[in-house]
């Protein structure tokens, strides 16, 4: 690739990266660019519960912004290269400016790192290591060019803010393709492995997912803990890259692994769960559209037929 190309391409990346905070800030779903342009702060799609109206912190998901409850994501290393075996840096810092070394231990680690690309087609669930100094460190290779948003999924130990989801934008430099976003299925294919998508969400309120794990026709019943449970998984919606905080429940080892989650708004998500099986972790995605209350089946919501219509994370 020449030069110019590589300029070009990288101006590219840098574009899809920018076009996506500028998508945040501009109003991609009518309830963000509300919130945000009352100044108010995201949470983890809590449901509001009570006659009063619900705080808006209580309704807006995390990872729409660098800043939250005085503490800070600061990527050390905003751009990588497709293809090539890089590393991520970066620190939590407090609002002294120190760096945070100090958490609680949530689903066995410190911190959880998702990577996903602005087109929803690539995704990474890493475990970075912390120095002693406050500064985390993962290796990682994207092989798409193009924007991504980091999201650092943690708890600060002794804190009241709870858990935090900070986000990022990452630029990974390349020949750059836009991909579009896969059609919404309730059966994902991975591995050798078929997983359906069970249960339903509605708009506003939280609701059971229930993916059912088989491989050549026989359900896997031995599923191997991952996380502390079954399965992990994380729900990120399509035009701002809103991150939902998704509840295991308990249950296992399979072949249906149970999740509780919170669709904020209407909308299409992208869905991807991690399990382990065969000493292996598997990731398996589904796009899930989400119908407005109003218009999710009346009184009873969302159907639960497995069909990917009122399905979500």
């Amino acid at each position: 690739m020449n030069n110019a190309l590589k300029i070009t391409a990288f101006a590219a990346a840098l574009a899809a990266t920018f076009g996506t905070a500028y998508g945040v800030g501009r109003g991609v779903d009518p309830l963000v660019a509300a919130e945000d342009a009352a100044g108010r702060h995201g949470g983890h799609g809590a449901e509001g519960k009570g006659d009063a109206a619900p705080r808006a912190a209580d309704q807006v998901p995390g990872g729409l912004q660098v800043s939250e409850s005085g503490y800070t994501l600061a990527l050390r290393t905003p751009t990588l290269r497709a293809g090539a075996r890089d590393e991520i840096r970066f620190a939590v810092k407090d609002d002294t400016g120190r760096k945070v070394t100090a958490y609680q231990r949530e689903h066995g680690k410190e911190l959880h790192l998702i990577l996903a690309s602005t087109d929803l087609t690539q995704y990474r669930h890493l475990h970075p290591v912390r120095a002693a100094d406050g500064t985390w460190s993962t290796p990682v290779e994207l092989p798409e060019a193009g924007g991504y948003r980091v999201f650092a999924d943690f708890t600060p130990a002794g804190k009241k803010a709870g858990n935090l989801t900070l986000g990022a934008d990452l630029a990974v430099s390349g020949a750059y393709r836009p991909a579009t976003l896969p059609a919404p299925a309730a059966v994902a294919e991975v591995d050798g492995y078929r997983v359906v998508l069970g249960g339903g969400l509605r708009a506003g309120q939280a609701g059971e997912l229930k993916p059912s794990i088989s491989r050549n026709g026989r359900p896997v019943t031995d599923l191997e803990p991952y996380l502390g449970a079954y399965g992990h998984l994380v729900a990120l919606r399509s035009g701002d890259l809103a991150y939902l905080h998704v509840h295991p429940n308990e249950g296992g080892p399979g072949p249906v692994v149970s999740f509780t989650a919170t669709a904020p708004s209407a909308g299409t998500y992208r869905l991807f769960l991690d399990f382990k099986h065969g000493g292996k972790v598997h990731t398996a995605a589904f796009t899930v559209p989400v119908a407005p209350a109003a218009q999710s089946g009346g009184e009873h919501g969302g159907s639960d037929t497995g069909t990917p219509a009122g399905h979500a994370h």
